[in-house]
């Protein structure tokens, strides 16, 4: 499933295409997309293939097309403070996307049915975490993965605002993936070739709407012998946060926010800069007359000197992209440094200091 969009040269360029397509509509869910390199969740000689508009299979480990989860980040509806619950997890990029909109006051959990793939994800959790330049621009809900089947999650499980399947529900299933939602919740799934959003509107009543076609692998039933009893998933707990993690969300907040207002006043603009599409330049003709016979013909000529006009403004045109893509890039490292710039000067001890910046060696 995908193909939908061109494909792009890297993780903007995907982006870029996917909101001119009109699949990425909301600015959090563009800011998600942007701060999570969709090539780093492939394995090492497939990277190639990571911002074709394309699902991506090996082995256990799958990615959906990039149009799919544009549509499924979007129709969830994200706020911060949200829990959300993701039904096939698989390499955690979809929960990774949701902790930057959810927050550290959110829930983030999933469960997947293979273990290598759990692990997976939890090294490329942790690789983003302690690695990627995005991490310490938002407030971030770490997600909590499980190894289980999602058709046997403990009957007294708690519910969840936002729940995603990211594989074919049977329509047998559709009334056990409901009850899992909270009241005023919000469920995406495929059911029945159709990615599907379901709105509980009251205890027993809810509201549904048809997003895409699609084609997704069913959900793999758990084969037992006869009278066997199935082994009950049980989902993370929710638990309220320490001291420790609180005051750390919030001096980083607070450090952030200081950095923001300093910029301001320095009239600097944070941003993510985009790639400017290529401007095109028409060849313009010019009208000269030939005589054919006795007659006076008009004729348009290209002029040479404006195809060499056209030729060299095309190339200061791509002086200027580039140089603006070298400046957006510097820009990004000093916005990333100064947070960590301001934990370093604070007068602490240096395991506090390590700890407010998650163990990041950069």
């Amino acid at each position: 499933m995908g193909g939908a969009v061109s494909a792009g040269e890297d993780n903007d360029d995907l982006i870029d295409n996917l909101k001119e397509a009109q699949y990425i509509r909301t600015e959090k869910v563009e800011q998600a997309f942007r701060a999570i390199d969709r090539g780093d969740y492939y394995l090492d000689g497939y990277r190639d293939s990571a911002y074709k508009d394309l699902a991506w299979k090996h082995g256990n480990i799958h990615l959906s097309a990039p149009c799919i989860y544009s549509e499924v980040m979007e129709a969830l509806k994200l706020q911060p403070g949200l829990s959300f619950l993701n039904l096939g997890s698989g390499t955690g990029y979809l929960s990774t996307m949701v902790a930057l909109i959810i927050g550290p006051f959110g829930v983030n959990h999933g469960v997947e049915l293979h273990k290598d793939v759990v692990e997976y994800a939890r090294e490329k959790l942790d690789d983003f975490i302690k690695n990627s330049d995005s991490f310490d621009k938002f407030e971030f809900c770490e997600p909590v993965f499980v190894v289980g089947n999602c058709l046997e999650i403990s009957a007294d499980s708690h519910q969840y605002d936002r729940i995603y399947c990211g594989a074919g529900v049977q329509k047998d299933h559709e009334n056990y993936m409901k009850v899992l939602l909270k009241i005023g919740g919000i469920l995406v799934m495929p059911i029945e070739d159709q990615l599907t959003q379901i709105t509980r509107t009251g205890q027993c009543t809810w509201e549904s709407k048809n997003i895409l076609a699609v084609s997704f692998a069913p959900l793999v039933q758990q084969s037992r012998a006869d009278g066997e009893k199935p082994d009950a998933v049980q989902l993370p707990p929710v638990t309220v946060r320490s001291l420790q993690d609180l005051s750390r969300i919030y001096i980083r907040r607070t450090l952030r926010n200081l950095a923001n207002e300093d910029s301001q006043g320095k009239g600097m603009v944070q941003r993510v800069p985009q790639k400017r599409k290529r401007r095109r330049c028409r060849r313009r003709r010019i009208n000269t007359y030939v005589f054919v016979g006795n007659q006076l013909i008009p004729q348009m000529v290209e002029s040479e000197e404006e195809e060499q006009h056209v030729e060299e403004e095309h190339k200061e045109v791509e002086e200027e992209e580039e140089e603006e893509r070298d400046l957006g890039d510097i820009e990004i490292l000093k916005q990333v440094s100064v947070l960590r710039d301001q934990i370093m000067a604070l007068p602490l001890p240096e395991s506090l200091k390590a700890f407010l910046l998650y163990y990041r060696e950069k």
